[in-house]
């Protein structure tokens, strides 16, 4: 499958980031609007993922202080390497930034895809849009593949 992926901004992709996180977030898995809507996107990194045919199929994004988040693969799209690619390109943005470290919130579902890219738990369970969750984080070198 061929796929781009581009490191962007709220402003300029917002609509197309906002659809691949409405229809897995809120449809999909029942987040509540009010929750996954927050003041944080106008200042994060964000990657949007796009197919052959421009169609907007992932997105994850990066706030400055290295919280991954919003992480979201269209349905028809998962277990295809896009959020590996994903995840990769949010980490290669966080050195850029020269960040030592980053950390999200996995729900418990996803720990098993963010172990192989050599994320750690560090918390406990805990609920986040009432799906249990666990903080993790990964301390970064400068060799995250291209």
């Amino acid at each position: 499958m061929k796929y781009e992926i581009q490191v962007t901004n709220w402003k300029k992709n917002g609509i197309a980031l906002s659809k691949i996180r409405r229809e897995v977030f809120i449809e999909e898995q029942n987040v509540p609007e009010e929750l996954e809507w927050d003041e944080f996107d106008n200042e994060c990194i964000h990657i949007l993922v796009t197919s052959e045919s421009n169609l907007a199929i992932a997105c994850g994004r990066l706030k400055p202080d290295g919280h991954i988040g919003r992480m979201a693969v269209l349905k028809n799209y998962r277990k295809t390497g896009i959020g590996t690619a994903t995840l990769l390109a949010l980490l290669k943005s966080a050195q850029k930034m020269n960040l030592n470290r980053v950390y999200l919130h996995s729900q418990i579902t996803a720990i098993p895809f963010y172990e192989k890219q050599g994320f750690e738990t560090t918390s406990e369970i805990f609920m986040d849009a009432n799906i249990p969750h666990k903080t993790m984080e990964k301390h970064l070198k400068s060799d995250i593949p291209e």
